[in-house]
């Protein structure tokens, strides 16, 4: 006879059983059989962690052969793009105007000049005659890209007023004379700092575009290339990405020379050495990198200018763009380049004997390379005293912990494992879950998605009235969800839990990536209980420790394992305790103390 509590799948198995063999030996057996969702759950658990593999390793491989590369052919024909997309029409920097070169006549020099700029309306030509002579001249330059008062008082005025002197006007009009006169303008008539000669069209107009100033003569050759750059920038204040209870109260700019200075400011070492570059194929902006030469290794500074050498795009609009090119693994949902706004983080990356890199146009400095355990570690570490440093630093690597796993945990016991939790609260939870509607993974995605998008408001939000939406939007949802019978009160407090856990990790971006697993994390829980907790953990630790940062282990110093700098990886040991640096970024130097 069939027992009651069998479902259905067991039901016609014992059936079967029982019309074919009597229903003796084999219903034992049969009712040994475990049930379907157990078979399903045992496949997955097989199959999940070799798809996975197979499919990184198929992307790798698309990747490196450069399957996936922007430079695809394209369907469209050489009639349909205009001059101007060939780089030929009014404008541009390449194409026709990139052979042109400047003679010595002025009026073709300044009709080619004309001719480039197009329609340009905030470029402007000023030309004049310089006093004593009939030579005429002009000045090229960007509207509000200039000092105009420096274009006036030591560019026009000199020309203008003072000119050349008689008894030198009839050498330098010779046409064998010119250099004299470009080398007269250069070293006695135009009082400014920065002066360069050029015969390229393409340069006059890259310069003038990039706030120089350019000055055509009649029968000079080519022209002066006169910097007067002007550029309107923000003062120095706390960075806001960053903020410190104890620490310096200045951030980096968008103006690199202003970075590179703060740098000089912090570390007045002859050993610092700052190497510029030009990136961006079309849009074009200066980037350096700095070291300290007798600290840092060199082949992980010709690694670093090798990677940025190699980088090909049209314009680099924010260090972003530099991390996501030079970064060792594009797939992976860690970042390997650490970017930061303040000046002091980036000094004591440098004297690790790691490499800072700063572009022109935004605040932020890459660090390279980057271990796991630097994401969790913020300078007021070391301006403490080792007992609170400590202290915080173990209650950071928790709340990561909790950020991560704690909504996958809340759904593996609810749902597979209630027999773990202790009896009195296993109790106080289904009285809490009394009349909810929704499995426990229906019901975390509910409030998480809903934090995540009052986080993602809060942003984008003016500051003022931002934190005020957030903390009510929270507790309007929160407690109108409970209310209304859709989520449970000790849900509520899990999340709540795991949002302020993930605002204690100093970097965002560290943050942004734990918030994105938790969500993995969770589909693993509800597939697989707590099954599918510890293999997507394991799945996480062994992804972490095959991962690299410019040939830096992500994991170090806990694989590969080095007992002497553990003395600054979950704990922070006290300073005179810390005599080495890091042997993972293979020093020069690597004695702290000399």
């Amino acid at each position: 006879m069939i027992k009651r509590g069998h479902n259905t799948w067991e039901y016609l198995q014992l059936c079967h059983a029982e019309k074919c063999w009597g229903g003796n030996m084999w219903s034992t057996i049969v009712s040994y059989v475990p049930d379907w969702s157990i078979w399903i759950q045992a496949f997955l658990v097989f199959i999940i962690p070799i798809g996975i593999t197979l499919s990184m390793r198929w992307i790798n491989a698309a990747i490196k052969r450069g399957s996936f590369s922007r430079s695809k052919p394209s369907s469209i024909s050489s009639k349909d793009i205009s001059p101007a997309a060939k780089g030929q029409g009014e404008g541009t920097e390449t194409g026709h105007y990139a052979n042109i070169k400047l003679t010595e006549k002025y009026s073709i020099n300044l009709t080619s000049v004309k001719e480039s700029f197009g329609l340009n309306a905030d470029v402007h030509i000023r030309e004049f005659i310089i006093r004593g002579t009939n030579t005429r001249a002009a000045v090229i330059y960007t509207e509000g890209l200039v000092d105009q008062d420096l274009v006036d008082d030591h560019l026009i005025t000199p020309l203008m007023f003072e000119g050349v002197p008689l008894l030198k006007q009839e050498g330098f009009l010779h046409p064998d004379n010119a250099h004299l006169l470009s080398a007269y303008l250069q070293d006695q008539l135009l009082p400014v700092s920065l002066v360069e000669e050029t015969k390229s069209l393409q340069e006059l107009a890259v310069g003038v575009l990039f706030g120089k100033n350019a000055l055509l003569v009649d029968g000079l050759p080519g022209a002066l290339l006169i910097g007067a750059h002007k550029i309107k920038t923000r003062g120095m204040n706390e960075p806001l990405s960053e903020g410190l209870l104890r620490g310096p109260r200045i951030g980096f700019t968008e103006q690199l020379s202003d970075n590179t200075g703060i740098l000089r400011r912090y570390g007045s070492d002859q050993s610092l050495f700052i190497k510029k570059y030009e990136v961006g194929s079309r849009i074009k902006k200066d980037l350096a990198i700095a070291y300290i030469q007798d600290i840092a290794d060199p082949n992980l500074v010709a690694e670093v200018c090798k990677r940025i050498e190699e980088m090909d795009m049209d314009s680099m609009l924010e260090s972003g763009y530099v991390e996501q090119l030079i970064e060792d693994n594009t797939l992976s949902p860690f970042q390997q380049v650490l970017n930061t706004e303040r000046p002091d983080r980036v000094m004591g990356a440098l004297l690790e004997g790691r490499v800072a890199i700063l572009l022109d146009g935004t605040p932020f400095v890459l660090i390279v390379p980057v271990t796991f355990s630097m994401l969790l570690q913020s300078p007021e570490d070391y301006y403490e005293r080792w007992i609170p440093g400590t202290f915080l630093r173990v209650l950071r690597f928790m709340a990561a912990m909790l950020a991560l796993l704690a909504p996958a945990l809340y759904i593996s016991f609810i749902s597979f494992h209630p027999g773990l939790i202790p009896t009195k609260l296993v109790l106080t939870i289904i009285e809490t879950r009394t009349g909810v509607p929704f499995p426990s993974i229906i019901e975390v995605l509910i409030m998480e998605l809903s934090i995540e998008i009052l986080r993602e408001a809060g942003i984008r939000l003016p500051k003022p009235i931002a934190p005020a939406m957030g903390i009510v939007g929270g507790l309007i949802i929160g407690q109108a969800a409970v209310q209304a019978g859709i989520i449970s009160q000790f849900l509520v407090i899990v999340v709540a839990v795991t949002a302020i856990s993930s605002f204690t990790i100093p970097v965002y971006s560290a943050g942004l990536t734990l918030r994105i697993l938790r969500f993995a994390a969770m589909f693993s829980a509800a597939v697989l209980g707590l099954f599918g907790v510890v293999m997507f953990f394991l799945l996480v630790c062994t992804h972490l420790a095959r991962l690299s940062s410019f040939g830096v282990p992500y994991v170090a110093p806990a694989v590969p394992y080095h007992m002497n700098e553990w003395k600054d990886f979950v704990i922070r040991a006290p300073l005179n305790m810390m005599r080495m640096r890091p042997k993972m970024t293979n020093p020069i130097d690597d004695d702290r103390k000399k």
